[in-house]
């Protein structure tokens, strides 16, 4: 290999001649992990086996082709030293040089079924890129069919909650199981000019600074995000796009809002909330379609952004004419996007919208949790705020 290497790098590099069976990458997010796991372990299988089979894990198939195969199948270096067979189809990666030929399949942990995929298998090792965000009992699975003498174990992952299993496990007790730990920072990553390393700092806020900026293993505790006065407005633009997101509830609170959308900023100009349960009166579909059409009076709507699970309300809104998306609704992705347009002045909430303020200052992490979760109360405004980042916000801001 040419070009940069950082010592942490080439620890990486010469993991497979040690005694180690497993390796642990953990830390900031760009900080040169992946790549050079990618070509470390893929030059090792070809260096010792011959006919065998490796798994390559993200937490999907997709995930994991994006992540991990298309960047390394690209690089000259993998170009220059085998011959790349990749049978998207099969979703294998064939490696061969000379006589020897390896097999490299890819697997998605996405939830707990995801370890009936990878059952059964008998593999020489296994990557397993985004660990942290797998299910226990997938990786545990991935671990067991690596089965062949020799078997190396590939960690890699930024973190999560310090109650995470795999950091208890794992990160902790790498010692007692025979693994090397490697912590890395954006500063390990040779590749990052000073001004990519500013802007990574600058796109994560709270608990995700910590955690993808600094590295640190942390919990998610307090308030979910940093809204003030800043984060308030007077004005009302003149004009834009139109949207409206919804989190659809029966008993549970209804919340809309209407964002006027101009180039990457967004203003929450008007909301309706109603809560069924505080009220003791549960509203129809029809109901909440006529509060949706007062809402967007006189503003021409593009498109409602709506929760997928509400299947009965999407059908009703559209016979009205609207044109309706199903959400986007990664919930930990679409805190972190909120949180840091909020930060940067992307995201603006007149105020008028009273309930969508109140919940600012009442939605909680769950701080009794072992993974990151929110209190599910106070949550409805802050719902369909995410819906709408998730949805479109995400792209005008490139976030």
């Amino acid at each position: 290999m040419k070009g940069m290497i950082s010592p942490k790098q080439r620890k990486i590099l010469a993991f497979p001649h040690t005694n180690y069976d497993a390796l642990i990458c953990d830390g900031a997010i760009r900080s040169g992990k992946t790549a050079i796991m990618t070509i470390a372990f893929i030059d090792d299988a070809m260096r010792r086996y011959n006919g065998q089979r490796f798994g390559i894990c993200g937490k999907t198939v997709d995930s994991a082709i994006k992540n991990i195969i298309v960047p390394y199948i690209s690089t000259a270096y993998a170009k220059r030293k085998y011959r790349l067979q990749w049978k998207r189809s099969e979703k294998v990666l064939i490696v061969s040089k000379g006589k020897k030929s390896n097999i490299f399949e890819i697997f998605g942990g996405r939830d707990e079924s995801s370890f009936a995929l990878i059952q059964g298998r008998t593999l020489a090792g296994v990557l397993i890129d985004e660990v942290a965000l797998m299910p226990r009992s997938f990786v545990e699975q991935a671990c067991a069919r690596c089965s062949v003498d020799g078997s190396k174990l590939w960690f890699n992952c930024n973190p999560n909650s310090p109650q995470h299993w795999f950091y208890l496990e794992w990160i902790k007790e790498a010692r007692s199981k025979n693994a090397l730990h490697l912590h890395f920072d954006l500063e390990d990553n040779p590749s990052l000019t000073e001004s990519v390393i500013n802007r990574y700092k600058n796109d994560y806020k709270g608990v995700f600074y910590q955690r993808y900026v600094l590295g640190q293993w942390c919990v998610a505790e307090g308030l979910v995000y940093d809204f003030g006065e800043k984060n308030i407005t007077d004005e009302r633009p003149e004009s834009g796009e139109y949207y409206i997101s919804i989190d659809y509830g029966t008993m549970n609170p209804f919340s809309a809002g209407l964002w006027c959308l101009r180039g990457a900023k967004a203003v929450r100009i008007k909301e309706y909330y109603y809560n069924g349960r505080a009220k003791n009166i549960q509203l129809t579909d029809e109901q909440y379609c006529d509060a949706v059409e007062q809402l967007a009076k006189g503003y021409e709507v593009r498109k409602v952004i709506v929760d997928p699970s509400a299947a009965s309300f999407i059908t009703a809104l559209r016979k009205r004419g609207f044109t309706v998306m199903q959400a986007k609704n990664e919930v930990l992705d679409g805190i972190r996007r909120t949180a840091t347009m909020l930060e940067n002045g992307n995201i603006k909430i007149h105020r008028s919208c009273g309930d969508t303020i109140r919940e600012f200052g009442l939605y909680s992490w769950d701080e009794k949790a072992t993974e990151d979760t929110v209190i599910k109360e106070n949550d409805h405004a802050m719902d369909d705020i995410r819906y709408f980042v998730n949805t479109i916000l995400r792209y005008k801001a490139k976030c």
